[in-house]
């Protein structure tokens, strides 16, 4: 049947076809790339807790101690007013971010002095779940712990 321009276009067998076909592929993807945005996260949570020790470890370098638990990671980006105050504070700070950045799931991270495991401190981040504890994309990321 030759299609003139009164009856020309596409017929509900052929679009649903199309459909079909479109929401198939839609999930194949789906499921092979949902998996890996829980690794990206922790990957760049890793990163990032890496980046904190970095400057942690210069910050002890140019002051002789770490920042206390109660000045926290704060005192990487600005002069801590609790005691002890460090002299001569690098006016741009230990990171170049200008800020403390939250982890990937939009959480503050964790400071502690010492650290669980006696070590001089520890950075971490609870994961998606932001509890203690999990597995997978819920576990805990720490400096202790690389």
């Amino acid at each position: 049947m030759k299609r003139t321009p009164a009856n020309a276009g596409f017929t509900l067998v052929e679009i649903l076809v199309v459909i079909a076909i479109l929401s198939l592929l839609a999930g194949v993807v789906m499921v092979n790339v949902l998996p890996s945005l829980g690794l990206g996260n922790q990957a760049a949570a890793k990163t990032q807790i890496a980046n904190f020790a970095s400057a942690l470890n210069t910050y002890r370098i140019a002051h002789g101690r770490f920042p206390t638990e109660e000045q926290g990671l704060d005192a990487l980006v600005r002069a801590p007013t609790l005691s002890p105050v460090p002299k001569n504070y690098p006016a741009g700070g230990y990171l170049s971010a200008g800020e403390v950045p939250l982890d990937p799931w939009g959480r503050a991270y964790i400071y502690l002095v010492p650290g669980r495991q006696n070590e001089p401190f520890e950075v971490l981040s609870y994961g998606a779940d932001g509890m203690e504890g999990g597995s997978g994309e819920d576990a805990d990321l720490s400096s202790s712990r690389p």
